[in-house]
């Protein structure tokens, strides 16, 4: 082999070495290249996502904003439906108060008015009292009061009946309802009256619904021995009466 022939070789050898050095440089830039991509395809899917989740987080708030807004709105003329009936109530409680004030003075006018006349005389009684109601009159009337819930009244309207006829017929009755009058309110005071009605009118029918009353409280406060007594007082003075019946049964009930 000659000389140039050699060189030739040596060439062609180091061409072929190159090449493939080459061929291996392109390759990996390739996948170099591939792999910068997908990274930039995942970078850009983040973002993407990224900015999906703030534009909905942006709609949100924008909803928020409007329906604070509305309510706003709706409050704002709530207060001023509210403020304008205000005001009306004010001018109506200033015209009733103009109207009390014109009708207080006229009051005041016709009062000073009639303080100047003459009294006229009282109508005078057989007794020389001032004539007033009758005694039926008088009962009926807090018999009334009685029936309608008015207890106060009803009382006191007894209490003067009794005070002024204190022997009528209707006497023990009532003594007896000022008893009934008292038993929600101070059912030891009503069972004091009834004490007065027994002792004041022992042959009256009312007595022995009276003594059966003073049994029913005792009971209702806890004093079954006392109840017991005036139980058999019931039974022992009144036999017949209708409350003997209730006090017989009440004694059973109570045995020990």
């Amino acid at each position: 082999m000659t000389i140039s022939n050699i060189r030739s070789a040596s060439v062609l050898a180091l061409g072929l070495a190159a090449g493939c050095a080459l061929k291996g440089d392109v390759r990996k830039v390739e996948l170099q290249v591939q792999a910068l991509q997908a990274d930039l395809a995942k970078s850009d899917a983040a973002r993407a996502a990224e900015q999906d989740t703030i534009l909905a987080a942006v709609r949100l708030l924008q909803q928020a904003l409007a329906t604070q807004q509305s309510y706003l709105v709706q409050m704002r003329g709530d207060l001023r439906t509210e403020l304008l009936s205000v005001q009306q109530q004010l001018v109506s409680v200033q015209e009733l108060t103009g109207q009390s004030q014109q009708r207080l003075t006229e009051l005041r006018s016709r009062i000073e008015s009639r303080a100047q006349q003459p009294e006229p005389s009282m109508p005078v009684g057989p007794s020389g009292n001032a004539a007033g109601p009758g005694p039926d009159q008088m009962y009926d009337l807090s018999l009334q009061q009685y029936r309608r819930g008015s207890l106060t009244t009803a009382r006191l309207g007894f209490r003067e009946f009794l005070r002024v006829f204190p022997t009528h017929e209707h006497a023990p009755d009532a003594l007896f309802y000022i008893g009934e009058s008292f038993e929600q309110s101070a059912p030891d005071s009503a069972a004091a009256v009834y004490d007065h009605v027994v002792k004041t009118y022992p042959k009256s029918p009312r007595a022995p619904s009276a003594l059966y009353k003073q049994g029913v409280l005792a009971e209702q406060r806890g004093d079954k021995a006392q109840a017991r007594t005036f139980y058999s007082r019931v039974i022992a003075g009144y036999p017949r009466s209708p409350e003997a019946d209730l006090a017989r049964q009440n004694q059973q009930r109570l045995r020990p």
